[in-house]
């Protein structure tokens, strides 16, 4: 234990370390999260031309406008639900800094959705549908709701290799969503969930630096003579490097993703936790609400720096030069993005497998992962495989600095 703490303050005081983490902190706590809640995601509009930088610097207290006239609609999401939003957009249509962070786009998706028939492209060419479509014959929301998923599983059935089996299997895990769905304001927890995913995602080339020279960087510091001298004996210390490089990424992503957490709950606090998922996705079948959708993204992002630690961690023992070992554990995640358009479907879906590379929105998706005849969700191989990838990296990693140290 001793030996592991000396070995983690070593990597702490390292320059490139904690200005890397700094650097981490400025960008994904301070611009993508502090900024975001209080300037250009939840910002009122004050100048259009210059787009989401033209808000106004009043998050917090547009945030409490938009969950206060969400609260108007009632706590449930019913067949009344849908015309009396229409109806208000309509009468608060000219007052744009009330409409920016409001629900109207999650309304004008159901109406294009569930009720294309009210749309009228001849007689209303240059009207917004919100605008015109007959309120009267917005009825039986989750009966076509029914009707449309049923279409859409069966069409990808027949067009892009689903069986019938994972068809059965989602409109199983589909009928355990209750109804009527509990509502509040659906578009901060839309946005929160997509910070917590571009947080993660932006978690990688900061651990690439700070790790990819864990065993380069005795190479590249000709530290070899002193090593030979250790008393702990090579695969002990190349342990204590992994378990040390393990725990900064951890600790990493507990400083990041905790702030973010932080953030939510100052500005947003816990309302609407309890709402479903499918108010991100009108087709998705996961039986989930809000809470367990941001859950799965913490487990996603939690997983997933351990296994891409594990992963930079090995390049870092098989390549004596820096620059290569940063290069090639960055290759991992970018690369697979680059050729995406170029790669055959099954290596594209296999590269998704990657640490840190694969969407942690699979759960609003129909894919389903094929082993040895059954069908898996996708999203539970997304948590576990890459995860798996970093351990299995671990004793490849020891073993190939061992033997390079030995020679």
């Amino acid at each position: 234990m001793e030996f592991f703490v000396l070995e983690h303050k070593r990597l702490w005081r390292t320059p490139r370390v904690w200005i890397c983490v700094l650097l981490c902190f400025i960008y994904c706590v301070g611009w993508g999260g502090l900024l975001s809640y209080q300037w250009f995601d939840f910002g009122t509009p004050d100048d259009p031309t210059k787009g989401i930088y033209g808000n106004k610097f009043d998050g917090y207290s547009a945030i409490r406008n938009w969950q206060e006239l969400a609260d108007s609609f009632g706590d449930y999401w019913t067949d009344e639900t849908l015309p009396e939003m229409v109806e208000t957009y309509r009468s608060m249509q000219p007052d744009a800094h009330l409409q920016s962070g409001a629900d109207w786009v999650l309304a004008l998706e159901y109406l294009r959705d569930l009720y294309p028939e009210l749309e009228d492209p001849e007689d209303q060419p240059f009207q917004p549908l919100m605008l015109y479509a007959d309120t009267s014959k917005m009825d039986d929301f989750y009966g076509r709701r029914a009707e449309l998923l049923e279409f859409t599983l069966e069409t990808t059935r027949q067009n892009e290799g689903m069986t019938q089996a994972d068809k059965d299997m989602l409109l199983e895990m589909n009928s355990q969503i209750e109804e009527p769905w509990r509502y509040e304001w659906v578009h901060g927890w839309d946005e929160v969930t997509n910070n917590l995913s571009w947080a993660i995602e932006h978690l990688a080339p900061y651990l690439a630096i700070a790790l990819a020279f864990v065993f380069s960087g005795e190479w590249h510091n000709n530290t070899a003579p002193v090593l030979h001298t250790t008393k702990y004996g090579w695969k002990k210390l190349a342990r204590v490097k992994i378990m040390s490089g393990l725990a900064f990424a951890v600790e990493l992503y507990l400083l990041v993703i905790g702030c973010h957490v932080a953030l939510q709950l100052i500005y947003l606090g816990t309302d609407g936790w309890d709402m479903p998922i499918q108010f991100m996705n009108l087709l998705a079948v996961a039986p989930w609400n809000m809470l367990q959708a941001e859950l799965y993204h913490l487990a996603f992002g939690f997983l997933g720096v351990i296994g891409y630690a594990g992963l930079v961690m090995l390049m870092s023992a098989l390549v004596k030069n820096n620059v290569l070992a940063l290069v090639y554990s960055l290759a991992f995640i970018y690369v697979p993005d680059i050729l995406t358009r170029f790669l055959p479907n099954w290596l594209k879906a296999l590269s998704q497998y990657f640490p840190l590379v694969g969407s942690s929105f699979d759960y609003l998706t129909y894919n389903v992962f094929h082993i040895f005849g059954k069908g898996i969700w996708s999203p539970w191989m997304l948590i576990t495989v890459p995860f798996l990838i970093g351990i299995v990296c671990i004793p490849f990693a020891v073993r190939g600095w061992a033997r390079r140290q030995r020679v």
